[in-house]
């Protein structure tokens, strides 16, 4: 049972809410999750799911559980594989905080990127599948799905890294001088934008469910960035897996990828250039740099939220501990892209 919500509360909103759900009699906190913390509940005997923003004080535009909930209502009826969403709660009165409701999926979640717990043979799978997920949510039409403002007009790399600047200072701890390196050469090398598409924002392994038996994707969770933007935010972010050590998360760089039967990068490259109508994809190193830029304001935000009491994961001092080897991998990167 979670003893940070008041599930009388949660129970007779439900009730009034989405009646459909039945009563709700039990919430338990799921491990992990750094950002909206993620509660599975126990309605009529079946489980649902719910996110809520953290308590206490938060960066402007942070956890948007409105958007994330806004984006799989526009998601869910195209057939995109994403929980269906149940009820939205904008009063911070019944748990604390700004929560919704989804139904929860149930399937498999890898969190270690090599795929130890899998069979060799089908580990080549489960990767094509993540790389076909991913090129039907980019070929997803967006407009006809009601999500035509889900995001700002302009280059969204560009906004990206003024966003991320915001939080990294918003949240600043400390001085380190490859992020402001960083914050100085991004926005004066922001590549040319040429498609536009949903883009889920922290397209990773662990935020995919498979069915438990077979290699098919059957949800895409934890939607908190998703917007409007440049489907090569996603598919870099992806690929950046490739360049990350493979340390039981979703890196594979030094692992023998060959004899674990996972597909190359040049594979995956492939693959999603076929399914997305693309003849090749850009030099990779400045998308890298930017991502591992992003990832490093989102750690500062954590670290910035452990100083105040306020972490949402135990795991936070661990994630904390990345913070200076990204910002030192980014700079590698922007100095690959000319930097």
């Amino acid at each position: 049972m979670s003893d940070d919500i008041e599930l009388e509360r949660l129970a007779d909103w439900a009730a009034n809410n989405a009646p459909e759900v039945g009563a709700v009699t039990a919430a338990e906190k799921f491990p992990g999750g750094q950002s909206n913390p993620t509660y599975k509940l126990t309605a009529d005997g079946r489980p649902l799911v719910l996110r809520r923003k953290p308590f206490g004080k938060l960066l402007p535009s942070a956890h948007a559980v409105d958007r994330e909930f806004r984006l799989i209502s526009g998601l869910h009826p195209t057939g995109f594989p994403v929980p269906k969403p149940i009820a939205l709660c904008e009063d911070k009165e019944i748990i604390g905080a700004e929560f919704y409701l989804m139904e929860m999926v149930d399937g498999r979640t890898f969190w270690d990127g090599t795929l130890p717990d899998v069979e060799k043979q089908d580990r080549r799978g489960v990767y094509e599948a993540m790389t076909r997920t991913l090129a039907q949510l980019h070929n997803t039409d967006y407009v006809q799905a009601g999500l035509g403002d889900f995001g700002r007009p302009g280059n969204f790399f560009a906004r990206q890294v003024d966003r991320w600047t915001k939080q990294y200072r918003a949240a600043q701890t400390d001085d380190i001088p490859e992020i402001e390196k960083l914050i100085d050469w991004l926005p004066k090398s922001v590549p040319e934008q040429t498609h536009t598409s949903i883009i889920h924002g922290d397209y990773r392994i662990d935020n995919l469910i498979y069915a438990k038996d077979s290699t098919n994707v059957i949800a895409v969770i934890d939607w908190e960035l998703a917007t409007i933007g440049d489907p090569l935010a996603d598919f870099a972010y992806l690929a950046m897996n490739w360049e990350m050590p493979a340390e039981g998360n979703s890196g594979l760089k030094g692992a023998d990828i060959v004899a674990a039967n996972i597909p190359t990068l040049g594979d995956v490259v492939d693959l999603y250039c076929a399914l997305t109508n693309r003849d090749t994809i850009p030099d990779l190193p400045w998308y890298f740099s930017f991502n591992m830029f992003r990832y490093a304001s989102i750690v500062q935000g954590i670290k910035k939220r452990s100083l105040d009491g306020n972490a949402s994961s135990e795991k936070a001092d661990k994630t904390i501990a990345l913070l200076m080897p990204l910002a030192e991998a980014a700079w590698e990167q922007a100095q690959i892209a000319g930097a």
